[in-house]
């Protein structure tokens, strides 16, 4: 599955964490370039009208601040760092992300380990024949 394929739900799921993640790396930065960076890793094109309520939220949490600086011969631009608390939080929520998808990694890995006949059958006897034990033939 090529990256900008990912399924809507997880880009959700995990955007706060790595925009927060973004503004943690780089101290202060802008909407621009946090989008860029979030793009070259992998997660695809996050739209302004995606990311930027993501900001006001983290900001309104107090993990981040933002402020205006005047442009050099061009408009000026919001930039944002990351507040004491987003960096606690930072540390905090990775820990809680890399425990939550530790826990689905094991979950696919046991799921894969399922003969692929319980996978495709349609019926709850099947299931449990396809779970049973293989014997050797004598």
């Amino acid at each position: 599955m090529s990256e900008a394929n990912w399924p809507t739900s997880w880009t959700r799921a995990a955007l706060e964490l790595c925009v927060l993640s973004v503004i943690g790396e780089t101290d202060t930065t802008h909407g621009y370039d946090i989008g860029r960076r979030l793009q070259s890793s992998g997660l695809g094109d996050i739209k302004g009208g995606t990311l930027y309520p993501v900001l006001s939220r983290l900001e309104e949490q107090g993990l981040t601040h933002t402020w205006w600086v005047e442009g050099a011969g061009g408009p000026g631009r919001e930039l944002v760092a990351i507040t004491p608390a987003g960096r606690q939080a930072l540390d905090v929520r990775t820990t809680q992300w890399r425990d939550w998808t530790g826990r689905v990694e094991k979950l696919l890995a046991s799921a894969n380990a399922i003969p692929k006949s319980v996978v495709t059958s349609g019926s709850n006897a099947a299931r449990a024949v396809a779970l049973q034990p293989e014997t050797a033939a004598t």
